[in-house]
């Protein structure tokens, strides 16, 4: 168990590297994308929002000329509060008695018993009873929740520290995978293989979002003079 362990450990190092190797190549380019094709976004986005309120504005005079008046609009009821359940309550006192920071024997353990804790906190907060039970569980199958010196003691904290690891290498694999398939991972994967095919997608991209401004500005100038000439008919009769 313990050369299995010694192999599990530098693969699991290898592993998280990688993934947030990933994230970071994820964040950058989604801070990259965001300053140059992101911002023709938001202007397409308030063009088409400023046109759809000039056309609801001539729609809306035009029924006020015609005498209809729009029906009272009902009152939403105001949501109930959420109240934490007595089983919530106690379930996070028995969560904070198991994994409390201050029984920690050194700081790995410290540590890892306050980041628990942390979300603890958070789910008791939100009155999240599964959560706080998942939370409990993952102590009590941990090995830091296994005590004494003695050889089955130390071989249950082997087994449950490789089975952690390989759960923890699962995990890894899932959200590697979950970043590849995320609409903004395959966006990247087109550009960098655009790109790597002498292409430059977002490029073209900001192109293309130019023109769609152009249209829309010339769209809404169009409608514009229309409300303007609308109002000065009505003022002049």
């Amino acid at each position: 168990m313990r050369k299995r362990l010694g192999e599990l450990e530098p693969l699991l190092h290898e592993r998280t590297t990688e993934l947030n190797r990933t994230k970071a190549a994820l964040d950058g380019f989604e801070v990259s994308y965001r300053h140059k094709v992101g911002t023709l976004h938001e202007r397409v986005e308030q063009l088409e929002l400023a046109i759809a309120e000039a056309e609801l504005g001539a729609i809306s005079k035009r029924l006020d000329d015609a005498g209809w008046t729009q029906p009272p609009v009902a009152a939403r009821p105001e949501p109930s509060p959420r109240l934490t359940s007595d089983a919530v309550r106690k379930l996070f006192r028995d969560v904070a008695k198991a994994i409390h920071p201050d029984l920690a024997g050194d700081v790995t353990t410290r540590d890892r018993r306050h980041s628990l804790m942390i979300e603890a906190n958070k789910a008791y907060a939100l009155g999240d009873e599964q959560q706080l039970r998942d939370i409990l569980e993952t102590w009590e199958r941990s090995p830091e929740a296994v005590l004494g010196d003695d050889p089955e003691a130390m071989r249950l904290r082997l087994v449950r520290r490789i089975g952690q690891i390989e759960n923890q290498l699962e995990m890894i694999a899932g959200d590697l995978a979950a970043l590849k398939e995320s609409p903004l991972g395959k966006l990247k994967a087109l550009v960098d293989e655009a790109s790597a095919r002498g292409k430059d997608l977002v490029r073209d991209m900001i192109a293309r979002l130019k023109r769609d401004i152009l249209v829309a500005t010339n769209r809404l100038d169009a409608i514009r003079p229309q409300e303007h000439g609308s109002q000065r008919a009505r003022d002049d009769s």
